[in-house]
């Protein structure tokens, strides 16, 4: 994967590494809401998300932070934006940043 790219996925590995460590059945409804509006909208990525959002908690973190294509994919058109505070966001970008230098 080019290096910009693989930078990418790693921030958004990381963010939803931060997700995965607050999750909760709140949190998880309030994805779940989303991906019932996409699958309404036919958008892609619903139906995987929503067998996700269906499996226990501690599976769902375990997927959140799996580093393969099918992840990686996913990750791209995530249901928890907004999951994390601007605060928790930046701290998990400033961190990425500073494993890269």
């Amino acid at each position: 994967m080019p290096g910009a790219f693989r930078d990418a996925d790693l921030r958004s590995l990381a963010l939803h590494a931060a997700v995965a460590e607050k999750l909760d059945d709140a949190l998880v409804e309030k994805a779940a809401s989303r991906v019932r509006l996409w699958s309404a909208e036919g958008r892609p990525y619903a139906a995987a998300w929503r067998r996700l959002l269906s499996a226990p908690l501690e599976d769902l973190r375990n997927a959140l932070v799996r580093d393969d294509e099918e992840m990686q994919a996913l990750r791209s058109a995530s249901p928890f934006a907004g999951a994390l505070t601007p605060a928790e966001r930046r701290a998990v970008i400033r961190s990425t940043r500073r494993s890269r230098a």
